[in-house]
């Protein structure tokens, strides 16, 4: 051995995670280290490029940046990095620079997976045992997504433009010229607070287009009357995340940014577009651009390729739960508009329902569909009933089409029971509640996750109120609830090594779905309503848990990173199958895995187990939750 390989192997003995390795392993490190230079401020790896080398610093400091150019970490003598673009992506995913002139220590990626994958405390020194290890994993994903924490205040570039609603469409129109704006926010005088305008509406080019030229109506017309009314907005500290799923959910191109009551500015497509997964907010302009079921039936290519590159891009489970739950929503209600184009107007009002994963903003590329319908309670089968089994069927054979699934225990509006009037859905979701059966059980820990597509969406949110408001201390209910939600278990044996099963495609596989997400949204449901949460979304009902302090100290973020890793992991998986060509699913085999994935889903298993066992102990009948 050189001298500079002595010197090498000497440093690494005194410094963890090298400390506790055999002598003979620690040489061939040794040997194989290449030593590098690098001047302060000089670019050591840049963000996306090749993964090749684990970094060691021997001597100097470095800084590891965020994908959005803030400062992530600062290492000096022994610290290392780049191990989790070797472990996961093959791409390094934090820019790193010399901070001061620097010798770095490069061990290539196949001696560094070798010492991983062979060296048990090596690789718990590097990732972190058990839930901190997972915490890691996870915190370094939520760094790597500017989306999860850039605010919309941030794409704010200039104050809004206002107009008053008695100004006329040319003042409008010249307003919007001097300006060099695409929209105005309209306001009213608020005679309570004269200095805090009401915002009555929005006036964008398209209006003007559609509302006002198309028409042939006179310039001198109120903006009142060519305006957007209702106007979607969102607050200044939302996430740009969240206004995305705005546009999303509303199908807009302009969100005024309220702040304090008073409009910050506005948001437009053009704004947010870069920090968005791309094709989510096209693929919904296309669903509702179609002109029959055909042409929605063609984006199905679109859909998939839109959620292979949300993953490529590293987006987070919600972000991919949300938008593609927003994709679903939005070719739903673009067959609903069709449906009555061809059946004509409602006879009374309804409401379309999503249920399941849909409504929880949870939804993935492999799915079935699970809805139902609210109707008006002056519903009278015999003369309205042929009219909502003609739409419920449209949608269903619709839905099919596009991906969707027909859902094999017929919860659909398509089947009679779930056609009701609100007044029945009322008594039903009582009755379940107050007199819990194992068949209404099942259907509670399905239509307790709903949310409002189309119609009256108010009544939507009257039954989750309903539903929140009796759930709440009743434990009797809860514990029935709770004995569900233990029905599916993580598939991990005495040892804590997984168990496989056959799923008739595959043998020897893990339906991730099944023993792994469905059973964490089912304990989350459970404590959400004990609670009378609002919320529908897993995340953000944990939030509501966290809040609630109903857990013990730290097990609430626990879930939380347990939940978003183990539905990464499906997601991946589905997207990896879209990939190579195959039909996605929910079966992984664990030994295509890597083992630092093999860990990080272990110990997700591990929370969920343990979460299992405090929801047993906590419901019980007659406790006092």
């Amino acid at each position: 051995m050189q001298v500079e390989q002595l010197e090498i192997l000497d440093f690494l003995r005194a410094h963890p995670p090298f400390d506790e390795l055999p002598e003979e392993v620690l040489q061939r490190v040794a040997t194989a280290v290449d030593v590098r230079y690098y001047k302060a401020g000089e670019q050591i790896v840049e963000f996306g490029q090749p993964a090749e080398y684990w970094h060691v610093v021997r001597s100097g400091a470095v800084e590891v940046f965020r994908r959005n150019g803030t400062l992530y970490n600062r290492l000096t003598a022994g610290g290392y990095f780049g191990e989790f673009g070797l472990l996961r992506h093959g791409r390094v995913r934090f820019p790193v620079q010399a901070l001061e002139d620097t010798l770095l220590y490069l061990i290539p990626q196949p001696v560094f997976l070798e010492l991983f994958e062979n060296n048990e405390a090596f690789a718990d020194q590097v990732e972190i045992e058990d839930r901190t290890r997972l915490r890691q994993v996870m915190s370094r994903r939520e760094d790597a997504n500017d989306l999860m924490s850039a605010t919309v205040d941030t794409l704010v570039g200039r104050p809004a433009v206002t107009l008053g609603s008695g100004a006329s469409a040319r003042e409008a129109a010249q307003r919007m010229t001097e300006e060099g704006v695409s929209s105005l926010l309209i306001v009213d005088d608020n005679p309570q607070v004269p200095e805090l305008p009401l915002l009555s509406g929005i006036l964008t080019d398209r209006d003007l287009r559609t509302r006002l030229l198309a028409p042939g109506l006179g310039y001198d017309i109120p903006v009142a009357d060519i305006m957007t009314a209702d106007v979607v907005t969102v607050a200044h500290n939302q996430l740009v995340f969240e206004a995305m799923l705005a546009m999303l959910r509303h199908n807009v191109h302009h969100l005024p940014v309220m702040k304090n009551q008073r409009p910050l500015g506005i948001i437009a497509l053009s704004d947010i577009i870069r920090y968005e997964s791309r094709n989510s907010l096209f693929v919904v302009g296309s669903i509702f651009r179609a002109q029959s079921v055909d042409e929605l039936a063609a984006l199905v290519p679109d859909v998939r390729a839109c959620f292979v590159r949300m993953l490529g891009e590293d987006a987070s489970s919600h972000m991919v739960g949300s938008a593609m739950a927003a994709i679903g929503r939005s070719f739903k209600q673009r067959l609903l508009e069709l449906a009555e184009a061809e059946l004509g107007a409602p006879p009374v009002p309804y409401c379309f329902l999503a249920l399941g994963s849909m409504a929880r903003q949870e939804q993935l590329i492999v799915t079935d569909q699970d809805n139902a319908l609210v109707l008006d309670n002056r519903f009278d089968p015999v003369r309205h009933d042929v009219y909502f089994k003609a739409l419920a069927a449209f949608v269903s054979d619709g839905l099919a089409r596009c991906g969707y699934s027909y859902c094999s225990g017929g919860v659909m509006a398509t089947n009679e029971k779930w056609r009701q009037p609100l007044r029945v859905w009322e008594r039903t979701f009582t009755d379940w509640i107050e007199r819990p059966t194992p068949e209404s059980l099942l259907n509670a820990g399905i239509f307790f996750d709903l949310d409002g597509v189309w119609g009256r969406v108010e009544w939507a949110a009257q039954l989750r109120e309903l539903v929140a408001r009796k759930a709440k201390g009743n434990s009797r209910f809860l514990a029935c609830m709770a004995r569900n939600a233990l029905l599916r278990t993580p598939p991990l044996g005495f040892f804590k090594d997984f168990v496989v099963e056959s799923d008739g495609r595959h043998t020897r596989v893990i339906n991730i779905k099944r023993r792994g997400t469905a059973p964490l949204a089912d304990l989350i449901r459970v404590h959400a309503l004990a609670i009378g949460s609002a919320s529908i979304n897993s995340f953000e009902r944990l939030k509501d848990i966290i809040d609630a302090a109903i857990l013990p100290l730290g097990r609430g973020q626990d879930l939380y990173d347990a939940l978003e890793f183990i539905s990464m992991v499906r997601a991946r998986h589905q997207a990896e199958s879209l990939a190579a060509g195959e039909e996605p699913d929910n079966s992984i085999d664990p030994e295509k895995l890597s083992e630092f994935e093999r860990k990080s889903l272990r110990d997700a298993f591990l929370i969920l187990g343990n979460a299992q066992k405090f929801l047993k102990y906590r419901y019980q009948p007659g406790r006092a939750n």
